[in-house]
């Protein structure tokens, strides 16, 4: 038994390499493999294979005007357009994007490729090398969350600057504290803290593409410590505040955005154009000439159209009990006329100087039961708070972000 234990043995390793040769001869080279995922790609396609040209689309260019600057024939232009048809309409490339060629190496140096990037989350790819193709790709993103804090010196803007953060924020940020902090008044020493994304590309070359969403946010105004902590009630995410109450109330704070407060509601005010003193029932917000106006609640446009001294004026009646108006615009919004239903945050103006008016403003006016009051001092109830029966759920979204947002590293002072 020996013997032939020993003897089928000295066979197995006399037939060990043809044996082997034979079962994984399906096997693919794991070397060469290796070496093919190493091959540097841009947009998909082999770069050592092409000389590359990047360039942007200048004004009034269309793919015609592109090709034929390659000697691309018009048959070809021609294809590739109908053939874009189902992917991408040649028509909307724009001015200012990027465009990418790849030529071949030989003597002929013709385009095999070219590529189009309508936004950086997206490219389109042009083949002039195997056949006449487009294909329109989405980008491979990461979504980044980050921190930020900040403390006021003389405007949320420049805070943003002076900290190194995107001053975009400052546009989310305003649109979530909308309701319940007045922007103009901002003092010295107030401070902000938040939870935002960024969008950033995948692999080698990762770049930040796009700014996300402000996930939560802190704000301390005046010494009030309001917390912005996003909730979905009802098919609709909005921001609630600690106690959970919704940061959207019935009334916007202002009705535009980033100007200054140029003169205040008083019972005797100097007229600058008449010299003469007598009320001004109204809050002055200087803008440049076209400044969107937005209605600060949704209501009836009750009047529009010259309003003499105060120019072009809209009048705006939200309630039984509130009318708000809107004067010195230089023009209106589109299809706002009397009767109009507008909603909270409709552009309906464009700040002006039409009428007794020195420099370009708006005059913002409120009343309450027909009588003239304070827009600065109208305290609007809050829109739907969360209900009892999500008030658990909230609670505990509410302390995970708190949580995080206590960890952000605070501003020095």
């Amino acid at each position: 038994m020996k013997k032939d234990l020993l003897v089928s043995s000295i066979i197995i390793i006399l037939l060990y390499p043809t044996l082997s040769s034979f079962i994984f001869s399906d096997r693919p080279n794991l070397n060469q493999k290796i070496f093919i995922n190493q091959v540097e790609k841009k947009f998909g396609i082999p770069i050592d294979e092409f000389e590359i040209e990047t360039a942007k689309v200048k004004n009034n260019q269309t793919l015609f005007d592109i090709l034929s600057k390659f000697d691309v024939p018009f048959a070809t232009i021609d294809c590739i357009a109908k053939k874009a048809k189902p992917v991408f309409d040649v028509r909307k490339i724009r001015s200012g994007h990027e465009l990418t060629f790849f030529r071949t190496k030989d003597s002929a140096n013709a385009i095999a490729y070219m590529v189009y990037e309508p936004s950086p989350s997206s490219y389109v790819v042009f083949n002039f090398h195997d056949s006449c193709s487009v294909s329109l790709k989405e980008v491979s993103v990461n979504i980044i969350e980050k921190t930020a804090s900040a403390q006021i010196t003389s405007s949320l803007w420049n805070a943003m600057v002076e900290n190194n953060l995107n001053p975009e924020l400052s546009n989310q940020l305003s649109e979530i504290y909308a309701w319940t902090i007045d922007f103009f008044g901002l003092q010295k020493g107030d401070e902000f803290k938040f939870i935002y994304q960024e969008v950033w590309t995948t692999g080698k070359d990762s770049k930040m593409i796009a700014l996300g969403k402000i996930k939560a946010a802190w704000f301390k105004n005046e010494g009030k410590e309001i917390y912005a902590i996003p909730f979905e009630q009802d098919s609709v995410t909005s921001f609630f505040d600690q106690e959970g109450n919704s940061l959207r109330r019935a009334f916007l704070k202002a009705p535009l955005q980033f100007s200054r407060i140029s003169s205040r509601f008083t019972s005797s005010r100097f007229h600058p154009v008449l010299k003469i003193f007598r009320p001004h029932y109204g809050v002055d917000y200087a803008a440049a000439v076209g400044t969107p106006i937005h209605t600060v609640g949704d209501g009836t446009v009750v009047e529009i159209g010259n309003g003499g001294g105060g120019g072009r004026v809209i009048k705006i009646r939200h309630n039984s009990v509130y009318t708000t108006g809107y004067m010195h615009l230089s023009a209106f919004a589109k299809e706002i006329k009397k009767g109009k239903h507008v909603a909270q945050g409709d552009i309906i103006g464009y700040v002006g100087q039409s009428g007794l008016a020195t420099g370009p403003h708006l005059d913002f006016r409120f009343w309450k039961n027909g009588s003239p009051v304070d827009p600065a001092k109208v305290e609007a109830p809050h829109v739907d708070p969360i209900k009892d029966s999500n008030k658990q759920k909230f609670n505990k979204s509410r302390d995970e972000f708190i949580k995080a947002l206590n960890n952000t590293v605070k501003p020095i002072v």
